[in-house]
């Protein structure tokens, strides 16, 4: 089986078929999508961060390299995105979706099972991936709900709805938790897994449930089609540069080059449908990288393996 089937059909396909479930449920129930989208918000999301940062143990030395690459990375793709963005002259709120549709990416549904794919037999591989999964989060809940809130509010009220994201106080916990070793008590863990395991598909379904609702003709438009060739091509060129500029080699290089290929966080449309800021689009989006990165994901693991293999 090829590396292009390998991908579609044990990642891209289960994401296309959870969204496919959403869209049918929502034309023949037609679900309250601000109260789906207010569930995930409020309590899948904070959850899930927060088990993902509690149960991940990183080693120092990886965990510095990582943290130098995705700070280079991260940084270059908000500049990146800025100024495309002003050379476009989008509205605040079609420059807020555009930027975190390239800044932000689909680390953990995505990401992890290419890395668990990939480095079958290096677990360093996927150990890498989890690390980009925690800074991923943090970067969307911060730097993409900061973009959010800014495109329809400003001044003190920024920071206040910045402050009521009950994700900022489980990002705090998770890691302090984690630090400090503290044993949660079973009668909080337990319904904590269970809201966990069930983050994906409810966010995946709400999502194809937004969808639903959207032309298929709108895909075609110059920020839907520009922000996935700054996502999935200049990105991954991008983190190639930096790659060889830190002098990173072997699995460490391959799994970051990898990892900087996958498509649009799902998230970003979560959020931009809980603020009502160009929700559409943003669905659009993800859902249009998601398919095209089936192609373009292939091409970058083809090329780590020649480079850093």
């Amino acid at each position: 089986m090829t590396y292009l089937s390998m991908i579609f059909l044990q990642i891209v396909a289960p994401i296309l078929v959870l969204l496919f479930v959403g869209a049918i449920l929502q034309k023949k129930f037609s679900f309250n999508l601000k109260a789906l989208s207010q569930l995930i918000t409020y309590c899948f999301m904070p959850a899930a961060v927060f088990v993902n940062l509690y149960e991940t143990q990183v080693d120092l030395e990886v965990l510095g390299q990582v943290t130098i690459f995705i700070v280079l990375f991260i940084g270059s793709q908000i500049i990146l995105s800025h100024f495309i963005a002003k050379m476009l002259r989008l509205e605040r709120q079609e420059a807020a979706v555009f930027k975190n549709s390239v800044v932000l990416i689909n680390s953990g549904n995505y990401g992890i099972p290419v890395a668990q794919m990939m480095f079958a037999t290096q677990p360093i591989g996927v150990a890498i991936q989890v690390i980009l999964v925690i800074f991923q989060n943090m970067t969307t809940y911060t730097y993409g709900l900061y973009n959010l809130i800014s495109s329809t509010k400003s001044g003190l009220s920024i920071l206040k709805d910045f402050l009521k994201m009950p994700i900022i106080y489980a990002l705090i916990a998770g890691v302090l938790l984690n630090v400090w070793n503290v044993e949660i008590p079973q009668v909080f863990r337990i319904p904590l897994d269970h809201i966990t395991e069930g983050f994906i598909a409810v966010a995946l379904i709400t999502l194809g449930a937004q969808l639903s609702q959207i032309e298929v003709r709108t895909l075609v438009n110059k920020i839907i089609i520009l922000s996935c060739i700054t996502r999935l091509v200049v990105g991954p060129a991008v983190a190639l540069l930096i790659i060889f500029v830190l002098g990173l080699d072997g699995v460490v290089a391959q799994s970051l080059f990898i990892a900087s290929s996958f498509p649009t966080s799902r998230n970003s449309s979560s959020l931009a449908l809980e603020y009502d800021v160009e929700s559409n689009t943003a669905a659009q989006t993800v859902l249009f990288s998601t398919i095209v990165s089936c192609l373009t994901v292939t091409v970058v693991i083809y090329i780590s393996m020649l480079l850093f293999t």
